[in-house]
């Protein structure tokens, strides 16, 4: 794959994932106890032996930053890079990106300079697990311009996404971003009777775009310059139909988009299921993070029931119920956790010294939590009670937010001892 190199979309402010984003990318943001959002991406390119890659960012980047710097350091005598290419006024634009075309479009003056004869854009805040190899041959294969990565969805999820359709040879025919409620009806299903591209079923009946995009170099350039517009599922994507050979390549296995809370919840809770459609292991290609060399957790008693702990935590006979532990998570005797995600701690609390709060690092002794996120370095308090008993959907309260009914405890946080929500 050296023909090939890679484009990873930081994204932008992500605040609909506020607050986990308001002090970093998403791409950084923390999933399944140990990794963070980026290393799938990254992961993917390594294991099709893309090893030319690029992240764009703009948004709180210094995390990011830290991490990339950290995990991926490529062998002295390649040529194999993970660089971040982050926002920049320049003599020929003051603005920063205002999409994910136009951040293509002004990072070019870094990316163009490397022989690439192909060039594979991803975003930084989905979870999947894909051979890139053979989206590649499938695009060098159909002797396509673009082609796009795509998959079957349902109804609810089609409103949030880009829908194609196709004619009667499975061909691409229409791309519409983000289309509401009215227009999918008017669209019906997006391949019609005697499609070869693929079998659609009622439970999913429309086809929609994943956001990985294979462009040849000289369309990818054309495109970004003679085509006006920020972003590639509004614009350049419905305007390259007419002028290119715009395909569809069909992702069979599970993906998600975590751009939200809600489905960042979901995403990480999905992973304490014995059954779970994606795991972060895979002895063929697993997903790499930074190595931290932590010791193993120690756990003093308690019940665990379909609980994900990562390394270096401290657990005194707690009782943890479909939750995510992240690293040098600690959790105080009598605790219970349920159906949480703790992202952890960057740190142990220093022994000579206490926090001014006086709350220790962690789950304190006999805390409740029910549905709940809580961000790196938070302090939760003896006693205290975090279940949302008045069912809110969205509100600010001191030292923590609700979102989509989920409680959220945010980074360096601290809720004092006794606290009920």
């Amino acid at each position: 794959m050296r023909d090939t190199l890679a484009l990873i979309l930081g994204g932008g402010q992500g605040s609909r994932l506020f607050p986990l984003t308001q002090l970093r990318s998403k791409p950084a943001v923390p999933i399944g106890g140990k990794y963070r959002l980026i290393d799938v991406p990254i992961s993917n390119c390594l294991h099709a032996d893309l090893r030319r890659i690029f992240v764009l960012t703009q948004f709180n980047s210094a995390s990011l930053n830290r991490h990339v710097n950290s995990a991926y350091r490529m062998d002295t005598f390649s040529s194999g890079f993970v660089e971040i290419l982050a926002a920049e006024q320049t003599p020929e634009s003051t603005a920063w990106f205002q999409g994910t075309a136009d951040a293509v479009r002004k990072a070019a003056r870094h990316f163009a300079q490397h022989d690439a004869e192909y060039y594979l854009i991803l975003a930084g805040d989905h979870l999947y697990r894909m051979d890139y190899g053979q989206l590649l041959d499938a695009h060098i294969d159909r002797q396509a311009d673009v082609t796009i990565a795509a998959m079957p969805v349902n109804v609810d999820d089609a409103t949030g996404m880009g829908i194609f359709t196709f004619d009667w040879r499975g061909a691409i025919q229409q791309f519409e971003e983000k289309p509401n409620t009215t227009r999918l009806a008017a669209i019906g299903r997006s391949a019609p009777a005697g499609s070869t591209f693929l079998q659609l079923d009622d439970e999913r009946p429309f086809v929609a775009s994943m956001g990985i995009y294979v462009f040849t170099r000289d369309v990818l350039f054309e495109l970004l310059e003679q085509q006006a517009g920020m972003d590639f599922g509004r614009e350049l994507i419905p305007a390259a139909l007419d002028r290119y050979r715009v395909v569809a390549h069909l992702h069979k296995g599970y993906w998600a988009d975590v751009g939200t809370v809600e489905s960042f919840y979901d995403a990480n809770i999905m992973l304490t299921q014995t059954d779970a459609p994606f795991s972060f292991y895979d002895h063929r290609r697993p997903i790499y993070t930074h190595a931290r060399f932590l010791p193993p957790s120690r756990i003093s008693g308690g019940r665990m029931e379909r609980a994900l702990v990562a390394e270096g935590c401290h657990i005194d006979h707690a009782d943890l119920q479909d939750s995510v532990i992240g690293i040098r998570t600690t959790i105080g005797a009598g605790a219970t956790v349920r159906r949480s995600v703790l992202l952890g701690a960057d740190i142990y609390d220093a022994p000579t010294h206490g926090h001014p709060s006086g709350v220790p690092l962690g789950i304190g002794p006999g805390v409740e939590l029910d549905r709940v996120i809580v961000d790196k370095n938070a302090r939760i308090g003896e006693g205290a009670r975090l279940t949302n008993a008045q069912g809110r959907r969205d509100f600010d309260g001191p030292g923590y937010y609700i979102r989509e009914g989920i409680l959220i405890v945010p980074k360096g946080a601290v809720i004092p001892p006794g606290t009920v929500v």
